[in-house]
């Protein structure tokens, strides 16, 4: 039975451009969950930072109280497939928003909601020496069954 999304649901007339500041800036993971690597635009969000999160690999994007900006790129050219492949990848805890980009544009991005949240900034140079390639190895064996819109699981 096929994932449907009531976070993508509530933003089908939105923008259509993923702003990605986390894993999905990689090509290794957009390769492995999609089978290719979609255009990108580099950009940042202003008033936000990729946090570490607690015990995970990967970051959260959270509201900086003093300025600041998350560094990321923008997807621009996702299929419907690829949006939900993306969105039932992406934990069920982060919320689909709308944010300024520093291109002037809104894109879409997911936002950490709070918890687990630590005080320094992600680190992306730490992530690719360190975890990426079990990652993205990860990603390919997650990519047919987020394809097929089976559960991601764990």
């Amino acid at each position: 039975m096929p994932v449907t999304s009531s976070r993508l649901a509530r933003f089908s007339q939105g923008p259509n451009v993923l702003f990605c500041y986390g894993t999905l800036r990689f090509d290794e993971v957009l390769k492995a969950l999609l089978g290719r690597i979609p255009e990108q635009v580099p950009a940042s969000t202003p008033g936000y930072r990729a946090a570490a999160l607690q015990g995970r690999v990967y970051p959260g994007l959270v509201v900086c109280a003093f300025g600041g900006s998350a560094p990321g790129l923008v997807l621009t050219d996702l299929s419907n497939d690829e949006w939900r492949i993306l969105d039932a990848f992406e934990h069920e805890r982060y919320e689909l928003r709308e944010v300024a980009l520093s291109t002037g544009e809104t894109g879409l991005t997911y936002v950490w909601p709070g918890g687990d949240v630590q005080d320094e900034d992600w680190d992306a140079t730490e992530f690719e020496q360190r975890h990426l390639a079990k990652y993205a190895a990860r990603c390919a064996r997650l990519a047919p069954r987020l394809a097929a819109g089976e559960p991601k699981g764990e």
